[in-house]
């Protein structure tokens, strides 16, 4: 056993949770609606304004890291502490929270201090809103060419930076603007609240 995730540095934190991409897996779908169910029940439905399914692993055929990544949309009258702490005690990780302009908490499921568990989840906490991961996740669904070009580009940049996630996140920064400004103009207002 290593040590605990919390004593670690960013630099052993990348070295034990590396990039990893590997091909869609059909079993995404079903971690997705296992957890969102598990979800559910933590916080309870009326905290919960929407919740989806957004990242590479919601698109089907997409190159993607091992991970489920979840929106959680709550209304502006939830109590946050109580919130947390729900989430906390169904088994997530508080990563990062930021209350300034918008409200923004990040946890996570299935890191261990041996690595990756077998499921690995990231949860997006926010207020409801018109965010661009629905639009990019919905334009890469329809768009095939383009989601292959994602994926490629993943792939180029896991080799760069397979223990730098900060530099794989923002390398990947300017096409998923370019892509998400486009899916806003083909489906427009689609989530606004």
């Amino acid at each position: 056993m290593g040590k605990p995730l919390s004593e670690m540095t960013l630099e052993e934190l990348w070295e034990l949770f590396p990039i990893i991409l590997r091909e869609h897996n059909p079993e995404y779908k079903k971690w997705y609606l296992i957890e969102k169910g598990n979800i559910e029940k933590a916080v309870g439905m009326n905290t919960i304004e929407r919740i989806n399914h957004i990242g590479s692993s919601a698109v089907e055929g997409l190159l993607a890291k091992p991970t489920v990544d979840i929106l959680l949309e709550v209304n502006c009258n939830s109590d946050i502490n109580n919130l947390k702490l729900r989430l906390e005690n169904a088994g997530w990780i508080l990563m990062t929270i930021e209350k300034e302009t918008d409200f923004k908490m990040a946890f996570n499921k299935g890191y261990t201090p041996d690595g990756f568990a077998k499921k690995v989840f990231h949860l997006h906490v926010r207020f409801l809103g018109d965010w661009d991961e629905l639009y990019f996740r919905d334009y890469l669904m329809i768009h095939k060419e383009v989601a292959k070009q994602y994926g490629d580009l993943k792939e180029k940049l896991k080799k760069q930076y397979e223990h730098d996630r900060d530099g794989y996140t923002e390398s990947k920064t300017e096409f998923i603007k370019k892509w998400t400004k486009q899916a806003r103009k083909e489906f427009p207002n689609r989530y606004l609240p």
